[in-house]
């Protein structure tokens, strides 16, 4: 998918491997002008300003790789599935996040889950992984991300209330009560959503990969 934020990440992405490997002088004076002509066009697309983008772009070094997504789809015993309310834009979600160095993609599912939702959980098998740019998904920033999820067990069916800096509740839904809701475009698509419970409907389940 050819589209304009994906050719600047790859502009981006070839100056920062290039600035991190190149030996010759010559070669990385060539690949700095290559991300200043990387930042200046994300500017023109984001309206962020020079500290913003020096922020971005200076963030991370060596070669590029997209960042990591977990989601952790839960079900109880009436087959229902968790989601979560997140309070920036009062949208569902299926709880997850970013994967934080030092933590599995299982470990960061039950992290994630415990934090959004107040349960403990336990992962069971890999979902999917989704390139997010292959898909309908709502794009916050330029960042290229891969989308891992996973179907975790609850310890229990009780929730408890929750209201912490990203979500202030949690539910249990049918697949067509989730489908109504407002949901989180850039966290999960309904064809997630339908997938999830296909999984969970399924004995045995290839993981989904693009």
């Amino acid at each position: 998918m050819d589209n304009l934020e994906l050719l600047i990440q790859q502009l981006q992405a070839i100056a920062q491997s290039g600035k991190h490997y190149g030996k010759d002088v010559f070669d990385i004076e060539r690949y700095n002008q290559l991300e200043e002509v990387a930042k200046k066009l994300t500017g023109k697309l984001t309206g962020a300003n020079p500290e913003q983008l020096n922020v971005f772009f200076d963030s991370d070094n060596g070669y590029v790789t997209p960042k990591v997504d977990v989601r952790a789809v839960t079900f109880n015993s009436e087959g229902k599935i968790l989601l979560v309310n997140e309070k920036r834009g009062n949208t569902w979600s299926i709880p997850g996040g970013w994967a934080d160095i030092g933590y599995s993609i299982g470990e960061i599912a039950v992290k994630e889950t415990h934090e959004e939702a107040g349960i403990h959980v336990t992962p069971k098998r890999l979902i999917a992984v989704r390139d997010m740019h292959k898909h309908d998904y709502a794009q916050k920033n330029l960042s290229y991300i891969y989308k891992n999820i996973i179907e975790c067990v609850p310890d229990n069916n009780k929730l408890t209330d929750v209201d912490n800096s990203e979500t202030d509740a949690s539910e249990y839904f049918t697949l067509d009560e989730a489908l109504k809701l407002n949901l989180s475009l850039s966290r999960n698509l309904p064809e997630d959503l339908k997938m999830a419970f296909e999984c969970h409907n399924s004995t045995v389940w290839e993981t989904v990969f693009d």
